[in-house]
């Protein structure tokens, strides 16, 4: 399951999820807490998913059973996944979502849900009163002195954010939504005040905007944008072969680590433009695949380096077809120190190369690296412009500019 990694890129992490194929009639979820290890996010699912009524349900059970503690649920008319990049690429300066991005960040646990289904966020509230004892109070007058706190039961806060008509121009709507940041904001810092343990939802009823889905759109996006990435390539991807046949094309504008804290360990250059990497480890086979990259003394101090990408090919019966997914990251240092992590929203349709804005270890990362083991806690990863394609006798190069977006979809 997705699960939302710096504070100022967001916009990045909830970037559009426009995937084609699927209903219109969904919105995303933001959910935080204070208390650490709510969700685990599972990586089997893959990114072209609509989280049911159902699903959502079990999502919500950590902060439901087996004592409920108190809950605030922040519910707009219209939101959609695309409103967070969107808005703040759009207007320079001004980013409405400011302080949901600060939360998300300072949480001690979060998850964000690209696309739930409407039919769960409009019966919500319903669901939330039959789950638990709680002391409900709907908010609509923000005067934080006045708001008083029940601590002999569990609180359920329900706040009803500002409306955003569909007959607000741009700059209204822009307001609106940082007006109620703004409110979110005042009353997250509040509670955090008081020293009170609480979870959150932020969601809508329905989406606020429909992405056109027509094969001729589509087609036409796919062909702009496949030029725009021609355009702007600075290097050609990684081309890693098994004999002499090519089995994973990789390219990355930024890929860089950070062990410790301290240490910055820049790997572009020698992946992508002197080519000093091993990629000799690799392996590719019909349903795994491991790209290998390994460096001798990256940096003062390390002698060697080793980053392995673990890679599965899968048919899914609800899509009908074959996913590429990235199940994996390891990092392996002076052939002794194994770092592991499991990964976010990092899948594609076998045929298409997947490509994503950000990945890492970040938690405002929409495709997150997830440290699964104490090893794994020491590095930052940071990945600009990823994308990949694994090549079989069906998937040819000429398919490494037909991209399927871990935030939009294929284009």
């Amino acid at each position: 399951m997705a699960g939302l990694g710096p504070a100022a890129l967001l916009l990045l992490l909830l970037g559009a999820l426009l995937l084609p194929g699927l209903p219109a009639e969904h919105v995303p979820a933001l959910l935080w807490s204070t208390g650490r290890s709510q969700w685990n996010p599972d990586p089997a699912l893959h990114e072209g998913h609509i989280v049911s009524a159902q699903e959502l349900a079990v999502l919500l059970q950590p902060v439901l059973t087996p004592n409920p503690s108190n809950l605030v649920l922040f519910l707009q008319d219209r939101l959609s996944i695309d409103d967070f990049t969107y808005y703040s690429e759009s207007y320079g300066n001004k980013n409405p979502f400011q302080n949901v991005q600060e939360i998300l960040q300072s949480s001690p646990s979060s998850l964000v849900l690209p696309a739930v289904d409407c039919k769960a966020t409009r019966n919500l509230l319903n669901f939330l009163q039959a789950s638990g004892d709680w002391n409900l109070k709907n908010l609509t007058n923000l005067d934080l002195s006045q708001l008083e706190v029940n601590t002999s039961k569990p609180n359920l806060f329900v706040i009803q954010l500002q409306p955003l008509t569909s007959g607000l121009n741009e700059i209204s709507t822009l307001e609106a939504i940082a007006e109620n940041d703004k409110i979110i904001g005042r009353l997250i810092r509040d509670l955090q005040e008081r020293g009170i343990h609480f979870s959150v939802i932020y969601t809508a009823v329905r989406p606020s905007r429909i992405s056109r889905k027509t094969d001729v759109m589509w087609k036409l996006r796919r062909q702009l944008m496949a030029t725009e990435e021609e355009d702007s390539l600075s290097y050609p991807p990684l081309n890693v072969t098994t004999g002499n046949d090519t089995c994973i094309l990789f390219y990355a504008s930024n890929f860089s680590l950070v062990a410790n804290g301290s240490v910055l360990i820049e790997l572009t250059d020698a992946t992508f433009v002197n080519r000093s990497v091993d990629v000799s480890s690799s392996v590719c086979s019909d349903t795994n695949t491991t790209l290998s990259l390994k460096y001798t003394k990256p940096v003062n101090g390390i002698n060697s380096l080793e980053i392995r990408f673990l890679m599965t090919n899968m048919f899914y019966g609800g899509s009908a077809r074959n996913w590429f997914t990235l199940d994996s990251v390891e990092i392996v240092q002076d052939e002794e120190k194994l770092a592991k992590y499991n990964v976010s929203v990092i899948s594609a349709p076998a045929e298409y190369s997947f490509h994503c804005q950000l990945v890492g270890t970040s938690s405002l990362y929409l495709a997150r690296l997830i440290p699964s083991n104490f090893e794994a806690i020491n590095w930052d990863v940071f990945i600009s412009r990823f994308q990949a394609l694994r090549l079989s006798p069906t998937v040819s190069e000429k398919q490494y500019s037909s991209t399927y977006h871990c935030c939009e979809g294929s284009s």
